[in-house]
């Protein structure tokens, strides 16, 4: 695999779509919305940061990271995700590649935190972790994870976007 992450293309929107869709199409933790989301986000203008992973002219990953509002009012804090990986590439190091860049330009940008919804075993690899008193209402908080890029510590309830209630 020759694995290169760029930042996304006007020419990359319907491969993205498809890719994201075909990434959750299975998943059982999943809205099967994440392809409506990512839509959503670049319609709303909201799509901070949208990184592909291509593979011999293949996009084979796409990341997608958006402003979330904290309710102590920290600023320049984002949200990653949905992160997704065509099936039959899964298990490559697609999506740690696409989690490395991710971070790598947030802390460019000169990002305060990020935060996501996820698998604790697998995002904790990055930095990510649970943290006391920042919560997204109706998950269970282990799977709710931060990883702050410039202390302090953001705390209180994390809204998205509304773009994340997209569904078709």
């Amino acid at each position: 695999m020759n694995l290169a992450i760029r930042p996304e293309s006007i020419d990359d929107h319907v491969a993205i779509h498809k890719l994201t869709e075909m990434a959750f199409r299975d998943a059982v933790h999943s809205s099967h919305t994440e392809h409506h989301i990512v839509d959503a986000l670049r319609e709303r203008g909201e799509l901070s940061m949208s990184l592909v992973a291509e593979d011999a002219g293949l996009l084979v990953g796409h990341v997608a990271l958006s402003p979330v509002s904290v309710q102590d009012g920290s600023q320049g804090w984002f949200g990653l995700g949905p992160i997704s990986v065509l099936p039959q590439q899964q298990g490559r190091g697609v999506g740690t590649a696409l989690m490395r860049a991710a971070i790598e330009a947030l802390r460019r940008k000169g990002a305060r935190g990020c935060v996501l919804l996820g698998e604790p075993a697998y995002y904790g690899r990055f930095g990510f972790r649970a943290v006391p008193g920042l919560v997204l209402p109706g998950v269970p908080a282990a799977y709710f994870q931060a990883l702050c890029l410039q202390p302090p510590m953001a705390q209180g309830e994390v809204r998205y976007s509304p773009a994340f209630d997209a569904v078709g």
